[in-house]
């Protein structure tokens, strides 16, 4: 089962980073943080391509624009992406690096989620009376 490697990866890797840390060795906790969380994404590429390939099949099956299904995917990958690093900063202490870099990725979200809400929109104005 790949959770049980999941999970055990994290728990060595846990009492690694405490035990660095422990002994002032700061910068080295920090790397094995973001190298153990490249190595957990890394294990899961596979079951993200499995998603998007049946997501992007149901889209085909629906006849939704596709257009809409990619920004969807993207924004899902922004939401992956800036959790990753905002607790990469976490980790380093900088609480406030960490809420920028959320910031930053709702902004972007909302920006790409613009199109569909407008389509949205215009759609609930059309079925209105």
């Amino acid at each position: 089962m790949e959770i049980l490697q999941i999970v055990s990866i994290g728990i060595v890797s846990t009492i690694l980073v405490v035990l660095l840390r422990q002994s002032n060795k700061s910068e080295f906790a920090i790397m094995v943080s973001i190298v153990t969380g490249i190595l957990i994404l890394s294990m899961l590429l596979g079951k993200l391509k499995y998603v998007v390939d049946t997501l992007s099949q149901l889209t085909r099956y629906t006849n939704l624009e596709f257009a809409y299904f990619t920004t969807v995917l993207k924004i899902i990958g922004i939401a992956y992406i800036v959790e990753f690093g905002a607790e990469i900063s976490r980790d380093a202490g900088e609480e406030a690096i960490a809420s920028k870099v959320e910031l930053g990725g709702k902004i972007i979200i909302m920006v790409l989620a613009m199109p569909i809400l407008l389509a949205l929109m215009d759609l609930i104005i059309k079925i209105l009376p």
